[in-house]
């Protein structure tokens, strides 16, 4: 999770030169933007992971749900960019640029495959916080300490 956080930083980075060259420098910040939060969340979520209290399946479910999610949000964004598209699927970020009729089916078919798996990646990371969390690195299990985790 810290290696793709700094990776969607990076990219965030680079992109940011390109913005103007894009058909759509809008949804260029968009992408920009977007990219960035999303390297924030991957980076807590991989400061949180050792903390949670989940099986193995359910561990290695939330982390592929999680990145699935973020980046079928990401590429639709990227996509629309690139393309000058994007319209009917994200208004606001696009305006008035509106790409082919497959252009912007394809936008839809992956951005709106996002939400169900970020939701499913969110309960199991809810699920395993609540189940209590492990013992912080270094400390052995029982033993406690007055300095907050």
């Amino acid at each position: 999770m810290l290696q793709i956080g700094i990776g969607l930083f990076v990219f965030s980075g680079v992109e940011g030169f390109v913005i103007p060259r894009l058909r759509s420098p809008a949804l260029g910040r968009s992408v920009h933007t977007l990219s960035a939060l999303q390297g924030v969340m991957s980076l807590a979520l991989g400061l949180v992971w050792p903390r949670l209290k989940l099986g193995t399946t359910a561990a290695q479910t939330a982390f592929w749900m999680y990145n699935y999610s973020a980046f079928a949000t990401l590429v639709p964004f990227v996509l629309a960019a690139v393309w000058g598209a994007g319209n009917t699927t994200m208004p606001l970020a696009a305006g008035n640029a509106r790409g082919t009729a497959r252009q912007e089916a394809t936008l839809k078919v992956i951005i709106y495959s996002a939400p169900q798996p970020f939701f499913v990646a969110m309960a199991l990371i809810l699920w395993g916080l609540r189940m209590g969390a492990a013992p912080a690195p270094g400390r052995a299990a029982g033993e406690t300490s007055n300095m907050p985790d």
